[in-house]
């Protein structure tokens, strides 16, 4: 097949049984008999096949590719799909991102799986990640990183790089991704995609993260569209809902309601973001004003301890793994995790006394985060500090400390919704940078708020639709 290659651009759109649809329309048009589920399966993966070289976005494939539902009734009956490497799919190897050992086939889905399947979506395989989903970007030591399609000079974020890859290049319409720090929302920015972090407990609880005493992680989707995302909340109530939160229902255009809107341009952390960056965050407050919407400047006066707090929690989950590796493969060696792996695990070993008030901390930043919100209905704000880095900045063999100092300084808005638990979205912006690449915008909300970030969402794509990659010059 041809495959558009703009030298530092790549997608896999054609005519076939894919065509331009998102996932609905994909769907839609296989339940009205006008393309079969086998057809889009075998033209996805020749759609894959054609831009891995150049990105370097799955993991393994699926021999026999598993047809969801077996029915038409599913919301996503027939569309192809891949899921994230940190996630067990029955017959396929969970590895993680990792070079420390060696996986063996899964022999049962893990819950969110199961969910994710009810939808009816056939499996093609399974994504790329960095090890254990620590680094935002995807990149290894010793394999190729994964890059992203609008520029393959620069990283497709992390840590659900693989499935925003792949989506944002039209290789398939919708992904799996899971978020414990920005996963979700951070390669949706750097690849010009809908993410949603969904609030904590509103899908099934994830397998690994549910057992550790702050629950960050939850799963969800990479998109082109808005109502490919809403179509995934809905279809995922219809399998599992959780009693404790509101419904979100199906959620299928804007509303009209007028909302409240904090702004917040720079982290609460105080690293500023970058003027390309702030210019697509304002421009997005002035289109929601004209829309009728309010936009207010807010601050956020969480713990000045956060960013430290964050990181120690985040070296406390490399020492666990390290410990518990063997869970996971028979030859797990600890000293064959990455670079970026490795110092989270020896920065916890000098700060390990700090834990209990690292736990207290985190888990009060639910006050403060709450009072931001009073009045408002939304927080508004950049996703990271600036846009995709180059393939390299991000690497595990940049010496650790300038690494996370790297991190810190760009991960710097998406991490309080995980402690809190609090639901959040990355849109594509209008704006993009100089040499082609996306910047997104973030919304956060209130518990149990997706059904107001939805419908800000379907606001802002009604009002000037998202780029396309197949449009871009």
């Amino acid at each position: 097949m041809t495959t558009f290659d703009a030298g530092t651009r790549v997608h896999a759109f054609r005519d076939d049984a894919l065509g331009e649809h998102d996932a609905v329309g994909l769907a839609e048009a296989i339940r009205r008999g006008e393309v079969g589920a086998a057809e889009a399966a075998r033209d996805a993966a020749e759609r894959v096949r054609a831009v891995e070289e150049r990105l370097h976005a799955v993991q393994v494939h699926a021999d026999a590719p598993a047809h969801g539902t077996g029915t038409t009734g599913g919301a996503f009956a027939g569309v192809p799909t891949f899921v994230k490497d940190n996630t067990d799919y029955r017959g396929l190897p969970t590895g993680h991102g990792s070079a420390a050992f060696t996986p063996g086939p899964a022999r049962r889905h893990a819950p969110f799986a199961r969910q994710f399947l009810s939808s009816g979506v056939t499996v093609l395989g399974k994504t790329r990640l960095p090890e254990f989903g620590f680094s935002p970007s995807t990149e290894y030591e010793a394999a190729e990183p994964v890059r992203n399609p609008w520029n393959t000079g620069h990283s497709a974020g992390g840590s659900s790089g693989g499935s925003a890859a792949l989506v944002a290049a039209g290789a398939v319409p919708i992904a799996h991704a899971n978020d414990g720090g920005g996963s979700i929302r951070i390669p949706a920015a750097c690849c010009g995609l809908v993410g949603l972090k969904p609030t904590r407990g509103r899908v099934v609880p994830n397998d690994q993260s549910r057992r550790l005493p702050l629950d960050l992680v939850v799963d969800g989707v990479v998109s082109r569209s808005v109502r490919d995302t809403a179509a995934f909340l809905a279809a995922a109530e219809t399998h599992w809902r959780n009693p404790k939160l509101p419904p979100v229902g199906l959620v299928e255009g804007p509303s009209g309601r007028r909302l409240r809107i904090g702004l917040l341009l720079d982290s609460p952390n105080g690293v500023a973001s970058d003027p390309a960056t702030r210019e697509a965050v304002t421009e997005t407050a002035t289109r929601l004003e004209r829309l009728g919407h309010t936009v207010e400047p807010v601050e956020v006066a969480i713990d000045p301890r956060f960013t430290e707090d964050f990181l120690t929690y985040w070296g406390m989950l490399s020492f666990l793994l390290g410990a518990t590796g063997r869970t996971l493969g028979p030859d797990f060696d600890r000293h064959r995790m990455d670079g970026l792996s490795r110092g989270l695990r020896a920065t916890y070993l000098e700060n390990w006394r700090r834990t209990p008030g690292v736990l207290r901390r985190l888990k009060q930043t639910k006050v403060a985060y709450a009072a931001a919100f009073r009045g408002l209905d939304l927080l508004l704000s950049p996703v990271l500090a600036h846009p995709a880095p180059p393939i390299g900045r991000l690497a595990p063999t940049v010496p650790y400390a300038t690494l996370v100092e790297r991190i810190l300084a760009y991960v710097t808005f998406t991490p309080v919704d995980n402690v809190v638990g609090t639901p959040s979205i990355s849109l594509p912006s209008t704006r993009a940078t100089d040499d082609g690449l996306p910047i997104g915008v973030m919304f956060s909300g209130r518990p149990g708020s997706e059904r107001t970030l939805l419908d800000v969402a379907f606001t802002l794509e009604a009002d000037r639709p998202f780029r396309r990659i197949q449009d871009a010059s």
